[in-house]
């Protein structure tokens, strides 16, 4: 017989902060996004990275998949990657003959809890829509049977810095990713003097062992974050407030939003999708239960805001090259602008 709920929420709640206790040990300085990343494996949702070369990226991503359990599989992006890459690979056996063998999506079936696509944009288009549909379905078929994915959370890193050989992700495709989350070089210097001179940090390999592995139990993630979903509640005064923050994305002059360097009436061609304020409801439902509260409150919306809406809003063309910049001013001033609410809720029945 399973606990009751709350129970469960409470229990579950602390292994959840244990996971960010153990990759806070071996990530220096990357609190907010190990944060934001266990926001999003308990609101079930798919992860961009944003992050320049040599920032820990992977031994982030290692270190958070050791702690959920389940099976850890990861790809190059590279421009001769084919959308068969992804589901087998041949090569010749001892014996001579070819062989084929299951390729990374489906090696591990079922136990797959983790896929990275490191530099997802250097593939083709014909790999990203691959990639998107099995995202959103969780199923491929392959070798004449269906392999199920039902665990998956796909995380994917970007190469922002080198153009030559690279695919932009078009604005369909980056919606499927509930958050973009930037992995930054620490500002402390105290933190970069760890990071440079302490030799614990040099040996990835060794740092994602400390990490506890199974903290979570992978298989149980897609049930819990559908209970704890229906749990938090948000209040009427709530929803309104969202619902004009989803207006700002698409009319930011009409909530007299301003841009230092640009025209803000000019700057948006669309704002955030119906999908991308259903992902900001359930990561803001997923901060609130974190921070031990079963009703949301605007600061739960603000602290997944900028990773939730930013990749989503398409800029004219002239502005495409600044999104990165443009997109985190936006996004900024839309909450310092629009109207928060009162601190009193009625919570919805």
């Amino acid at each position: 017989m399973s606990p009751p709920l709350d129970a469960q929420l409470t229990d579950v709640r602390a292994h959840a902060l244990k996971l960010e206790d153990e990759v806070n040990k071996v990530i220096v300085g990357q609190s907010k996004a190990i944060r934001l990343m266990n926001t999003a494996i308990f609101a079930r949702g798919h992860v961009l990275l944003d992050g320049g070369v040599g920032v820990g990226k992977t031994t982030l991503l290692q270190s958070i998949a050791r702690g959920i359990g389940g099976a850890y599989e990861r790809i190059e992006g590279t421009v001769d990657l084919m959308p068969n890459d992804l589901i087998y690979h041949t090569y010749l056996g001892d014996d001579g003959r070819p062989k084929i063998d299951e390729g990374p999506l489906l090696r591990a079936g079922e136990n797959l809890s983790v896929f990275f696509f490191n530099e997802i944009n250097r593939a083709r288009p014909q790999v990203h829509a691959l990639m998107l549909r099995v995202m959103a379905e969780r199923h491929v078929s392959a070798f004449k049977k269906e392999y199920r994915l039902p665990h998956m959370i796909v995380f994917a890193d970007r190469n922002q810095v080198e153009k030559n050989e690279t695919f932009e992700i078009p604005s369909a495709a980056r919606d499927r990713f509930m958050m973009e989350i930037p992995i930054e070089i620490p500002t402390d210097r105290d933190m970069k003097k760890s990071l440079v001179f302490n030799t614990k940090f040099q040996n990835a390999e060794k740092l994602t062992q400390q990490v506890e592995s199974g903290i979570l139990h992978f298989d149980q993630l897609n049930a819990f974050s559908e209970a704890l979903q229906k749990h938090i509640k948000s209040s009427d005064v709530l929803e309104e407030y969202a619902l004009d923050l989803w207006d700002a994305t698409q009319h930011p002059e009409k909530f007299g939003v301003k841009m230092e360097s640009v025209d803000v009436a000019r700057v948006v061609q669309a704002g955030a999708s119906p999908r991308g304020m259903g992902m900001l409801m359930k990561a803001a439902r997923v901060n609130a239960w974190l921070n031990n509260r079963d009703s949301m409150f605007p600061e739960d919306i603000h602290a997944v805001f900028h990773e939730v809406i930013s990749h989503r809003l398409v800029f004219n063309s002239m502005y495409e090259n600044r999104r990165t910049a443009l997109a985190r001013e936006l996004t900024t001033n839309i909450m310092s602008t629009v109207a928060v609410p009162s601190p009193t809720f009625s919570k919805a029945a």
